[in-house]
């Protein structure tokens, strides 16, 4: 079997030209990888349903490829696991919900046909939390095991795309899909030492994704290089007349240079001016949060000695609007039942589905928004809840203004990645608790990145988030490759370790 770990689509496509290697035979080796640590030997859980299509349509690549002498696209024969949200087809799709382990869609979410119009081979689906709706990775469909972190595997990784993450990260694919309402493409990133970007909402589609709340989800890229994430994102990105919200990929034009990856400087970043929020990093007197603050500072003290000024800037009553402005409880039932009303085979409302007295705690949450209002307008709350969240976005904006800031730093999550017994030993009381700032750039709905900073003293992975205002993601890719150069985190995880017999 090739040797896989951490290649990058450049490398992938020089394979090809050079014939050092063929589509199918690197699918293969992407296939022997996880059937050999994912299904058996350390058993990460990062994967669900596999693909068993994928060698097959790999090498219809390498025919076309032999035949025409082009790629069919930009991800030519690249190997993508698609989180389970995502509809695909031929494929069974659950949402994390063991109410539809049967449900096999018969036609692709938007975004994973462009995906494989641009030449991806979809190997599989990943785990994800139930519904998208949990800050941890074990769901009903995996019979609440959790995901296995690949760095300390009695961590978790992160949720709700628990699985693409994971999965990127130990090296199972090159790229995975995600998506992020409320933080699920940053967090995971952040836990897994992997480059995540929240768009604003309306460039990706999500036209086959299962909703969490229309008005912030967002689908997205998880890759090992900054590089690749810009790449992923220029194939995702466009105008879809089945949801209307991508009117913003035309109102946002195209990237400079026509790709997002075009103007990649990694010197950009010694030429910016970046406020950092203090208020955003947890206390120091306690350990876990001392363990990411003594990171991010390490990160920052480093781009600053090559020219990057940072400054603190707060924001009055951030944790209001942080807290406030959720409208989980408020809409989600709606929106996840409206796109239930489109799969006849599978019962109409999450509420039947989801007991107000849950099975297992990871589903408390979960239970909540299932069973919140059928509509969000007959919440009391739901009206002003929406003007401070447009609020929200304004006085952000105006804070970058008054201050001459590219940017906003701060760390994805207070903490590393915690145990899986946090999930139930009341660590965290209510999902409100966990203390991601991720809802930052969720709440306000705008872009946002994480890139790799560096590892705790007991080798967990810190993300550092850089947010912006609204489409300014090509922007923020510049930074994150300045931060990915001068820092140099990423590193693989040594999953080998306990499977040193086995060519992988």
């Amino acid at each position: 079997m090739l040797q896989v770990e951490e290649m990058t689509i450049a490398q992938a496509h020089d394979g090809f030209r050079n014939s050092t290697f063929t589509c199918r035979e690197l699918v293969e080796s992407f296939l022997h990888r996880i059937q050999t640590l994912d299904k058996s030997g350390p058993k990460i859980h990062a994967t669900w349903a596999i693909s068993t299509v994928a060698p097959d349509e790999a090498e219809a690549l390498d025919l076309y490829y032999k035949q025409t002498g082009k790629f069919k696209g930009r991800l030519h024969g690249i190997p993508v696991l698609v989180k389970d949200q995502a509809d695909t087809k031929g494929i069974v799709t659950t949402y994390g919900t063991i109410a539809a382990i049967n449900n096999v869609p018969n036609e692709d979410a938007f975004i994973v046909k462009k995906l494989k119009d641009e030449g991806a081979v979809i190997l599989g689906k990943t785990s994800m939390g139930d519904w998208a709706t949990t800050w941890f990775s074990a769901s009903s469909v995996t019979d609440w095991a959790f995901t296995q972190n690949p760095y300390k595997r009695d961590h978790d990784v992160g949720a709700s795309s628990s699985g693409s993450a994971a999965a990127v990260a130990a090296n199972f694919a090159i790229l995975s899909v995600a998506e992020d309402t409320g933080g699920s493409i940053r967090c995971p990133a952040s836990f897994n030492n992997l480059v995540g970007i929240r768009c604003t909402p309306g460039l990706v589609s999500r036209t086959g994704f299962c909703p969490l709340i229309k008005t912030q989800d967002c689908p997205g890229p998880l890759a090992r290089t900054v590089t690749d994430c810009a790449r992923m994102l220029d194939c995702l990105v466009g105008f879809d007349p089945q949801d209307e919200w991508t009117a913003a990929a035309l109102t946002a034009g195209p990237p400079r240079g026509g790709s997002y990856a075009a103007d990649l400087d990694p010197t950009a970043i010694s030429r910016v001016k970046i406020g950092v929020i203090r208020s955003l990093f947890g206390s120091d007197a306690d350990p876990a949060c001392h363990a990411v603050n003594l990171v991010i500072s390490k990160a920052l003290a480093k781009l600053e000695a090559t020219g990057t000024t940072f400054v603190d800037v707060e924001l009055t009553d951030l944790k209001h609007y942080m807290t406030f402005t959720p409208t989980y409880l408020c809409r989600s039932r709606a929106d996840i039942n409206s796109f239930l009303a489109t799969k006849p085979h599978l019962p109409q409302d999450v509420a039947t589905i989801v007991p107000r007295e849950p099975p297992h705690p990871s589903l408390d949450f979960t239970a909540l928004v299932a069973h919140g209002p059928k509509d969000p307008m007959d919440d009391p709350t739901y009206l002003q809840r929406l003007l401070d969240r447009d609020t929200f976005q304004r006085r952000i904006t105006c804070l970058m203004a008054e201050h001459n800031l590219d940017a906003l730093a701060f760390p994805d999550v207070q903490i590393p990645a915690p145990r899986h017994e946090d999930a139930t030993n009341s660590r965290f009381p209510t999902c409100w608790d966990f203390p991601t700032n991720t809802l930052l750039a969720s709440q306000a709905r705008i872009p946002a990145i994480s890139v790799p900073a560096g590892f705790t003293e007991d080798g967990l992975p810190v993300g550092l988030e850089l947010v912006s205002w609204e489409y300014r993601e090509q922007a923020l890719l510049n930074l994150a490759r300045g931060v990915e150069v001068h820092i140099a985190a990423r590193r693989a995880p040594n999953l080998w370790s306990v499977q040193s017999n086995q060519n992988i």
